[in-house]
């Protein structure tokens, strides 16, 4: 089969890297774009960014010095966007849920690009179906723990939360959250690590690693980094994660537990400059890279 038969979930289509790898059969990474912003409070634009990571993705290198090896070699295949539904953003994560679990068929590493992201509640619904044993690693600037926001409990400030009663959750990098937050996550004893942090880059995979199950879905918010490198995000917060902080907590994490799968959200790039773009499909590139390199096929 060269094609997902998406059973009449509306979509449309291109490409991630160079387009040559668009066989899904014989691919062990699907790309998945979701062009939803629908719940954004603030800076809207989101909805832009999958096409422009893919756009920005055919300048990559297949090759990566890191790891020393040309990364496209796995096979990446790129799936049709999945159109928003416009009823609400309820029906859009059940229709997520839906494209995700038809993607990732014959056990394929599925890489959702938003979007915002409420996207990820509905790859982590289906996941969850998958892997019982599951938690989700969230790299974020805000909790995401309001029980509901702007009268909505499936909007972006709520993300966290809806996936706290799915599964187990790890937060890194947070710097912003409400009132009812903080005691949301001192009752529940959320693991999270607050940034910037005095914890090494050692320490910090450790104390991560710890709250971890076997089967991880890992979560990237680009609001994580700093602004000084990631200004292309709806609500940026200073004092945030830098590149290789979080490569190394990635490939950390992919290293000790098995990926089965990933999102990088939160991308606008009239917000920002074309390099942070172009980072934002680095980070994709980088990692399918480090799944396929370390655990991709294990049980």
């Amino acid at each position: 089969m060269s094609e997902i038969d998406f059973d009449g979930v509306p979509h449309y289509r291109e490409h991630f890297l160079d387009g040559f790898h668009s066989d899904y059969q014989a691919s062990d990474f699907v790309i998945l774009p979701i062009p939803y912003d629908s719940t954004t409070s603030f800076k809207t634009g989101s909805r832009h960014g999958p096409k422009a990571i893919i756009v920005a993705s055919r300048q990559l290198e297949d090759y990566d010095i890191e790891m020393n090896r040309d990364v496209s070699s796995v096979g990446i295949y790129t799936a049709p966007e999945i159109e928003p539904h416009v009823d609400g953003p309820k029906y859009m994560i059940d229709r997520i849920e839906r494209a995700v679990g038809l993607s990732s068929e014959s056990g394929k590493i599925v890489g959702v690009i938003g979007g915002e992201h409420t996207v990820t509640i509905g790859a982590v619904r289906h996941f969850k179906n998958v892997f019982p044993d599951l938690s989700v690693l969230y790299l974020d600037a805000h909790a995401d723990l309001r029980n509901e926001y702007m009268s909505s409990p499936w909007g972006h400030a709520s993300v966290a939360r809806r996936i706290h009663e799915i599964c187990p959750i790890v937060e890194v990098g947070v710097r912003s959250l409400s009132v009812e937050e903080n005691e949301f996550i001192k009752s529940e004893k959320i693991p999270i690590v607050f940034w910037p942090t005095s914890l090494t880059t050692e320490r910090l995979a450790d104390t991560v690693l710890q709250s971890l199950s076997k089967h991880v879905y890992v979560s990237i918010d680009l609001d994580v980094f700093d602004p000084s490198i990631m200004s292309s995000v709806g609500t940026p917060e200073p004092d945030g994660m830098l590149w290789q902080e979080v490569l190394k907590l990635l490939r950390s994490v992919t290293q000790e537990r098995r990926v089965v799968g990933f999102d990088v959200v939160e991308l606008s790039p009239s917000e920002g400059t074309e390099s942070c773009t172009f980072t934002a499909a680095k980070l994709v590139h980088k990692m399918v890279g480090y799944v396929s390199e370390t655990n991709h096929g294990s049980s």
